[in-house]
This record gives C-alpha cells, sequence and structure tokens, in this order.
C-alpha cells in the first residue's frame, strides 16, 4: 500500500513495485489525476489520511496487507510570519499525525493477522538538519520520525513487523521540484556539496530495501540526500 503515492516521489516507487507483480493500493486526495494514471496498476482510493473513517477504509481495501509506504504531505510554506501559526497546526495533522496514526493502525493489523509486515514513512532531510525557515514544515517531520521509531521499538521482536523512515534530500521530485527550479538549492552544486540533485528512483531503491521481505534493519533512518546533511 502506497499512502499519496501518485506524486513524484510516488510514482517511482509505485512504478518500481509494480514492474516486479506487487498487488498495489494507491490512495489520493488533492490531484486525482495523477492517481488515474495508475488505475492499471493499482487499486485506487481517495483518502484523507487525518480523518479516521479514511484510513480505516483505505485498510479495509488491503486486507492481507505486507507493506505500507506512507508519502503523504504538505510542504507548509510560509509565506507571511502571520501565517506560522496556522502552517504548523496543518503540518502537525497532515505531516505528523494521520502519515503515524496510519502507521500504527496498519501495525495492528499486521499483529492480528500474524504478519511479518514492513512499514516505511517519508520524512525530509530537514528533520535532521537545520534549515532557516523550515518550522513548520521539519517540526511535523521531525515529530513523525521520533514516532516512527517508538513505533518500531513497539512492534519489534515475534511481531516482526519492521518501521523504518527515509529523509529524502534535494530530489527533482515532489515537493523539492518548485525549489530547483527557483534556483533555492544551486550553491550546493556551486560549493561542490554534491555532484547532482537527487533523483526520484534513488528514494524508491531505498524504500524497496526496506521493504524486502526477511529484512533484518527495523528503527532506522536513511537520509538519501547526497551527503547534504553530513
Amino acid at each position: 500500500m502506497l499512502a499519496g503515492g501518485s506524486g513524484g516521489l510516488g510514482s517511482a516507487i509505485t512504478a518500481q513495485l509494480a514492474t516486479e507483480g506487487a498487488r498495489l493500493v494507491l490512495s489520493y486526495y488533492s490531484q486525482p489525476e495523477r492517481a488515474v494514471a495508475w488505475s492499471a496498476a493499482a487499486k485506487l482510493v481517495m483518502a484523507d489520511l487525518t480523518r479516521a473513517e479514511d484510513r480505516r477504509r483505505l485498510l479495509d481495501a488491503a486486507p492481507a496487507l505486507y507493506g505500507l509506504v506512507v508519502l503523504a504531505g504538505d510542504p507548509a510554506r510560509v509565506a507571511d510570519p502571520a501565517e506560522t501559526e496556522e502552517a504548523m497546526l496543518r503540518s502537525c495533522r497532515v505531516n505528523y499525525m494521520g502519515p503515524i496514526l496510519l502507521a500504527r493502525e496498519a501495525a495492528d493489523r499486521m499483529r492480528a493477522s500474524g504478519t511479518a509486515g514492513a512499514i516505511v514513512l517519508l520524512a525530509t532531510m530537514q528533520a535532521v538538519a537545520l534549515f532557516p525557515g523550515s518550522t513548520a514544515y521539519a517540526g511535523g517531520k521531525a515529530a513523525l520520525l521520533h514516532a516512527a521509531r517508538i513505533l518500531a521499538k513497539e512492534c519489534r521482536g515475534p511481531a516482526n513487523i519492521r518501521v523504518n523512515v527515509v529523509n529524502p534530500g534535494v530530489t527533482a521530485a515532489g515537493m523539492a521540484e518548485a525549489s530547483i527550479a527557483a534556483g533555492k538549492y544551486d550553491r550546493f552544486l556551486k560549493e561542490g556539496t554534491v555532484g547532482r540533485f537527487g533523483r526520484a528512483e534513488d528514494v524508491a531503491r531505498a524504500v524497496r530495501f526496506f521493504l524486502e521481505p526477511d529484512n533484518y534493519v527495523t528503527g532506522q533512518v536513511l537520509s538519501v540526500d547526497g551527503g547534504i546533511t553530513l
């Protein structure tokens, strides 16, 4: 299952898993036209992850759930300081509460069915490094990261449900695409911090690693950022 899996990063992950024959359920919310492109490869479900009934309906669409990837998020950009409070509240709901509640509810279903499953949540490099102006977005994602590791600890042992986090860096897909186009991150290339910006496929490979059956990794955070946060 890919929650929010029709965007730039989600499409790369969906494509990789579809080519391997995975039975996919893909949720969308604000841009249904992107999800329609995957209707032949996945069961599509419209769901607002901040709503309990939508999360329940989404999980019901995959009764034999093994893997969950949560990509849903909101950039929570603030153009005016007066907007900060509302952006922080939105970020808390969309970037933290909805995804982590879905992850916990999925883990409960995996336990109930005796499935040794895998959960992968998408955060951001801004959750582990300091970027001015990112308070609203980074705060929610940092909370997500910490809560995911708590869930991993709760799910270890006999349940064998693995929970990991992938932190994309400056990737030419998804939320960072507009920032790259605006030149916001050009300095990383000019200074030689990275040789190129990330690609959606870089993130897809990291997610696929964590979904591997019988993987022996849980509670970890993998930054796919070319070394920017070093």
